[in-house]
Order: C-alpha cells, then sequence, then structure tokens
C-alpha cells in the first residue's frame, strides 16, 4: 500500500485527497487525528451525549475510508467532514421543531464566534455560492441579482429588461429554486456562519 511521506501539509487539499484515494493509511491516520476533535466539538452542538458524537463523528471517517476513491478534489475535505457530521447528527432529531431550535441556540450561544468567517468555512461556502450562481441561467440570473443585490423591485426589474412583472417573478422564482437545490447541504451552515440576512437570498 503506498505510503505518505514523512512530513505533508494537512491543509493542502488537493495532495491530502489524492494520497486518500491512493489509499494511504499515513494521511488518513493523520486527517483522523487532525479533526476527530474538531468534529466532536461540532457536533456536541446538536447532540448531546458523548458517545453517540463520537460514533458520529467515527462513521463519518470510516465513511471518508470505504469512499476515498470517489472523492473529488473540488469541494474541500474540511467542508465535506463538517457537512456529514452535520447531516448524521440532524438525522438523530426526528422532530423539526427540535432542529430548529437547536439551531437557535446555537446562533445566540455562539453568535461571536460564527461572526469569524473563518470558524464556518466562510470562503469556502462563498465560493460555492457563487458557483451556483454563475450555474444559473443568464435571464434568471441577471432578474435574482437585481432583485437580490441591487434591491429593485419586481416592477422596477420588469422596466429595465422590458418584459413583464409575471416574467420577472417566474425567473427569480426559478433561480431560489435552483440555488436552493444546488446548496441544499450547506444551507445550516450558510446559516450558522452567515445570519440570517444572508438566507434571505435563498427565500
Amino acid at each position: 500500500m503506498p505510503q505518505s511521506p514523512i512530513s505533508f501539509d494537512i491543509n493542502n487539499n488537493k495532495s491530502i485527497i489524492t494520497a486518500l484515494r491512493a489509499g494511504d493509511e499515513n494521511v488518513f491516520d493523520a486527517v483522523y487525528r487532525y479533526y476527530f476533535r474538531r468534529l466532536c466539538a461540532f457536533c456536541s452542538q446538536y447532540v448531546y451525549e458523548q458517545e453517540e458524537i463520537e460514533e458520529i463523528v467515527q462513521e463519518t471517517m470510516m465513511w471518508l475510508w470505504e469512499n476515498r476513491s470517489s472523492l473529488l478534489p473540488e469541494l474541500t475535505l474540511k467542508t465535506l467532514l463538517f457537512t456529514i457530521v452535520k447531516n448524521k447528527a440532524l438525522n438523530r432529531l426526528s422532530h423539526f421543531e427540535i432542529k430548529r431550535r437547536v439551531h437557535q441556540e446555537i446562533i445566540e450561544k455562539y453568535k461571536g464566534e460564527f461572526n469569524n468567517p473563518d470558524f464556518y468555512l466562510g470562503n469556502e461556502l462563498f465560493r460555492l455560492y457563487e458557483e451556483a450562481l454563475r450555474q444559473l441561467p443568464k435571464e434568471c440570473r441577471e432578474a435574482y441579482e437585481m432583485n437580490r443585490s441591487q434591491h429593485l423591485t419586481h416592477k422596477e426589474i420588469a422596466e429595465k429588461l422590458n418584459v413583464s412583472p409575471q416574467t420577472v417573478n417566474y425567473r427569480i422564482g426559478q433561480a431560489l429554486k435552483l440555488l436552493r437545490v444546488a446548496l441544499k447541504d450547506y444551507l445550516p451552515l450558510f446559516l450558522l456562519c452567515f445570519g440570517p440576512d444572508f438566507m434571505k437570498k435563498f427565500y
């Protein structure tokens, strides 16, 4: 089995993914040690039993190793691991109201920390959002950005584009639908990192 070099940069996403895809156990062990406590701390905001927290993180790491050959370098390993843990944790919370209450508690309790973009992958999340935006059909993206970024009303947009307000409404609706689908796995992270004001971009 391939072996890793004596030292490597844990933040070099491309080299880490390449080594994992090659089945490098040394790199996997380093990733496991580096992220385990961080992921447990994150998971503890959703799940309160330490045994259950560690089980979720261990399942995530097991998934990473078992699916290493399908890893893609386009999405950072950091984002991937936090997202998987988040999904597994939320799956343990069966009732929607519990999910809502937990999210609100996190926002209030850790508001100061979440205002730090680096704490919650701010740059990476913006990159994902901008990429999803670029994938929108041109007409939908134009109407959406005029509404969400320039704060124009549907009527004002219709006048500028020389179309009906109904057409503007349809285009914005399609843009929102496509964005929510493209970013559905990351919406809780957007909420935690950037707050409810940013979430208005998706609704």
